[in-house]
């Protein structure tokens, strides 16, 4: 069996949690199944700097995100991140499905720098975001019945990102989220994103988009039936910075300035998440 080191697999993206939006193993996620939501929140993080190193190649980083799907799988060992959320999805009895999900979209961001359509990126985000809010539905024994809002809000949050992001990750990693065939009606290219500030046509593309985020973000007040009261307050607080970072991107320029959330969004939104517990606790 091939044994994989981590000095030899994991990569440095020049990322890390202080670049998150939004809470990651808050304290509103129970207790006691914080070290698995860690362990696989390691693992992401870990796949995820792979797919976005700017120093290796698209092959090579491939070939180090099997190296992960090996040890999560069983086929090899090593690479400690990976041998963790074995552990902990064994334990928990949820499946590899949800982190070779993600190696999915991993693989994809080490080949594909361009989405043609709102549709090409929605299904990118079917295996980017979504089985995050999976996992922790199925961690918390959660009702797959509320797997569809779990996935909007997964995915309102990744579009969110990627309109915040658009202008870096076209100069660093030569990515464009924004669905070109929006930009090509608009008489716009994938060099607006490079530009010093949004063009009307960019911006008319970002507001579809802003559009699709609401809608997405109108599903996900489904998860107020999520049973867990510490869940439902995790994801009301999110859901509210959510809807306050799309409207600062409505109103603000993500190609002149960082366009990010403030101490008082996130104050805000904490106290939505609070209430929204208490209320689960009163029911």
């Amino acid at each position: 069996m091939q044994v994989f080191a981590d000095g030899d697999i994991e990569a440095n993206s020049g990322k890390g949690a202080g670049d998150e939006n939004f809470p990651v193993g808050s304290r509103l996620v129970a207790p006691q199944l914080r070290p698995h939501f860690l362990a696989y929140y390691a693992f992401a993080r870990a796949t995820d700097d792979i797919a976005d190193a700017p120093c290796l190649a698209p092959e090579e980083k491939i070939r180090r995100l099997d190296a992960f799907e090996a040890v999560l799988e069983g086929r090899a060992r090593g690479l400690s991140k990976a041998e963790a959320l074995a552990a902990s999805l064994a334990a928990t009895g949820i499946s590899t499905v949800r982190a070779t999900d993600l190696l999915v979209a991993f693989r994809a961001d080490a080949t594909k720098t361009r989405y043609r359509s709102l549709a090409e990126l929605l299904a990118y985000c079917r295996h980017s975001a979504a089985p995050v809010g999976r996992f922790l539905l199925d961690l918390h024994r959660e009702d797959p019945a509320l797997y569809p809002a779990s996935d909007a809000l997964c995915t309102a949050l990744q579009i969110l990102n990627h309109l915040q992001d658009m202008g870096e990750d076209l100069a660093r990693l030569d990515r464009a989220y924004v669905p070109l065939d929006w930009l090509e009606a608009e008489g716009e290219t994938v060099g607006a994103l490079a530009a010093r500030r949004v063009s009307p046509g960019l911006r008319r593309v970002m507001d579809r988009l802003l559009d699709e985020v609401d809608r997405l973000l109108d599903t996900a007040d489904g998860l107020v039936a999520l049973s867990t009261r510490s869940l439902a307050g995790e994801a009301a607080a999110i859901r509210a910075l959510a809807r306050r970072l799309a409207a600062r991107l409505r109103r603000e320029d993500p190609l002149a300035t960082r366009v990010q959330l403030s101490r008082a969004d996130f104050a805000a939104a904490l106290g939505r998440g609070l209430v929204a517990s208490l209320l689960r606790r009163a029911a």
